[in-house]
């Protein structure tokens, strides 16, 4: 089993009076590529805040690299990075000398660290360029530069393919899986791109209302989304007998007590209703069934998922 690089237990948080964060467990294994899914004001950016220690849970209990306490988790946190907002880099500053600057206020003494993470985001010939100059894909790569500063084991990166064009959005992706697969940090990101999530994580955290929803792996995401036929009858006990001598299959699964899912079959709907009537089943509705992650995501809190 994968060593736990996070873990949240019942952790709670609240302004105002208003519960922003309402008892979430959450896990996050060493090697995933987490995302962390919700809509515009579930939840995210207060949770990812307080794993990064720039806000307080008013209850429950945080587990970072397995340290617990108030030292442990100070000591842990250096093997962390983070980037939850754009960090306050120097318009007038180049980008070696934005990270020079944080690498001495961070006490880092690696002579060639800016060196290596300036090479890591791809900013090593940007030379005199100031930040001001920057497109917005540069200032999101600085951005992680300077959270990588360090050599964190953890990255949090917070809606970090936001404001970016197609391009953009594509080279942010192919950057995040670098980091991940070839120096091996484990990664949080925050997003609601569905879409573009589905195209990175390895494990899902689906928040709504504050709330911790759903946690699940991307296999298991595909097991959820595979294409079948949707089966809703009265008696699934016997309409699941009539599929399995009939069509001589048992590739089917029971939701409910009124839903079959079947995954043979799904190019001809009209046939499996024609049969299932014919043996005395009531088909109430039959429709195929091939969801994606915006659509799972639908199924499970309703809704606009970008609202």
């Amino acid at each position: 089993m994968s060593e736990a690089v996070l873990e949240l237990r019942n952790i709670t948080k609240s302004y105002n009076g208003k519960r922003v964060s309402d008892g979430i467990d959450m896990t996050i294994k060493r090697g995933d590529i987490y995302g962390l899914i919700g809509r515009n004001g579930a939840g995210k950016t207060t949770l990812t805040r307080l794993i990064a220690s720039l806000s307080k849970p008013d209850h429950g209990e945080l587990s970072l690299f397995g340290e617990t306490t108030e030292k442990g988790l100070l000591e842990a946190r250096r093997r962390m990075g983070c980037v939850i907002e754009m960090p306050a880099l120097y318009p007038h500053l180049t980008a070696k000398q934005n990270l020079a600057y944080y690498q001495k206020l961070k006490g880092i003494p690696e002579r060639d660290a800016v060196d290596k993470v300036l090479d890591i985001v791809g900013l090593t010939d940007t030379g005199k360029k100031k930040f001001k100059h920057f497109s917005l894909g540069m200032k999101q790569r600085l951005g992680i530069a300077l959270a990588l500063l360090g050599s964190p084991d953890f990255l949090i990166l917070d809606e970090p393919t936001n404001g970016l064009d197609p391009m953009g959005i594509v080279e942010m992706r192919e950057f995040i899986k670098r980091l991940n697969v070839d120096f091996g940090i484990t990664i949080l990101i925050s997003s609601h791109l569905l879409g573009e999530l589905s195209l990175l994580a390895t494990r899902y955290g689906i928040l709504e209302q504050g709330k911790m929803v759903k946690e699940l792996t991307a296999e298991e995401l595909a097991e959820a989304c595979k294409e079948s036929l949707s089966i809703v009858v009265e008696n699934t006990a016997k309409a699941a007998q009539i599929l399995e001598t009939h069509l001589n299959t048992t590739n089917f699964k029971l939701i409910s007590d009124t839903e079959i899912r079947l995954y043979d079959g799904f190019d001809n709907p009209a046939d499996i209703n024609y049969l299932l009537v014919q043996n005395g089943i009531r088909v109430q509705s039959i429709q195929a069934h091939g969801a994606n992650l915006e659509d799972y995501f639908m199924e499970l809190v309703g809704g606009n998922p970008h609202a």
